[in-house]
């Protein structure tokens, strides 16, 4: 059973629908408790961060997160699920989880043309982009050169430790597209709108 955390972030109902594709039990919560004890977790998000962040103070869910990620349980955070895992936010200026050490930084919005490869950069990033894997994990096995995921952020995590960049991307320049660190992984794509090598991103969490 897969614990989805419900902290009126957005798209639960497509990664649920994604699981259910998938054959995947999984129940949404906001309970603490649940969160606390469950055996897997998603930890998914559309939205801002101080936002998602006052609601997790709200519920308890921040307390109940990093009791789970103390406790070994497998984490796959999804798009700002991958984001307020660091310790903070350019957006809204919020102080995040600390699951990992980082920060979430802002894409390159230059005052003067020269301040960036790219001036005319739209924001947010939105649409297709290929993924390149770093470095092995289980839930990016499958992955081939060249292979694209979903992307909508204006934001983008920056742990502190480059090690724990598993995956990057590119928009105007390089970025972190999956990080983790033990029990815990986060993409910053969404794996629910991502077609076959997104549910198999899933599919490989629930094996994980």
């Amino acid at each position: 059973m897969i614990t989805l955390v419900d902290y009126k972030a957005g798209n639960l109902t497509s990664v649920r629908r994604a699981l259910d594709h998938l054959g995947i039990a999984c129940q949404i919560t906001a309970d603490p408790e649940l969160v606390r004890r469950a055996d897997k977790i998603i930890f998914p998000g559309v939205g801002a961060a101080g936002a998602a962040m006052g609601v997790l103070r709200e519920r308890g869910l921040d307390s109940a997160l990093k009791d789970a990620f103390a406790a070994g349980t497998p984490i796959l955070g999804i798009c700002i699920g991958c984001q307020i895992i660091l310790d903070s936010s350019e957006e809204d200026d919020a102080e995040c989880l600390g699951l990992l050490a980082g920060k979430t930084v802002r894409f390159c919005q230059p005052v003067r043309a020269e301040q960036c490869s790219v001036p005319t950069l739209k924001i947010p990033h939105m649409g297709w982009n290929a993924v390149s894997v770093l470095k092995p994990h289980p839930l990016l096995s499958h992955l081939r050169p060249g292979d694209e995921f979903y992307f909508v952020h204006s934001f983008y995590p920056q742990p502190a430790d480059p090690t724990q960049i598993y995956a990057v991307s590119e928009y105007s320049s390089e970025f972190p597209a999956a990080i983790g660190k033990d029990n815990l992984f986060a993409v910053q794509f969404h794996t629910e709108k991502s077609g076959v090598v997104g549910l198999k991103v899933l599919e490989n969490f629930s094996n994980w």
